[in-house]
């Protein structure tokens, strides 16, 4: 279970080096090896590699012949990339995924139960401020009668 937010800086080859207190349970689920790839929102998420093939599973089902469907297969399958923790806990963030993100130096890693969120600072504030102000937020339907 991955869960927490951690402020990260990319280096300079940019890598991003996972919090130690999650490499253990990535080496043990997944040997290192994840899947990273872009959301709708313009985030990236990185996925143990065996958590992120049903979800790959999932949307290649889906039909080809759906605008909607293509366009979530193009976006979440088309940038999915295999990348593999090094000895240190990096893992390198391609060009083409930083671009659509917009990352800089300063990232969020954001725990997502079963995945993460790789978010730029400047959108990581921008979401707060939306949640915070209530922006665009509705409670889902789901969630109606929930308490903390």
């Amino acid at each position: 279970m991955f869960r927490g937010a951690t402020s990260l800086s990319l280096d300079a080859k940019s890598r991003l080096a996972v919090p130690t207190k999650h490499r253990d349970a990535l080496q043990l689920e997944c040997a290192g090896n994840l899947v990273l790839t872009a959301h709708p929102h313009r985030c990236l998420l990185l996925y143990p590699q065996p958590a992120w093939e049903p979800i790959q599973a999932k949307l290649m089902a889906l039909s080809s012949f759906d605008r909607n469907s293509s366009a979530l297969q193009r976006l979440l399958v088309g940038f999915a990339e295999d990348v593999t923790m090094d000895s240190a806990g990096r893992v390198l963030v391609s060009p083409a995924l930083r671009d659509f993100a917009g990352l800089g130096k300063e990232i969020m890693l954001v725990g997502q139960g079963s995945h993460f969120e790789l978010w730029s600072m400047e959108a990581w504030r921008g979401q707060l401020e939306q949640v915070m102000q209530g922006d665009g937020f509705t409670m889902p339907a789901e969630l109606e009668g929930f308490s903390l």
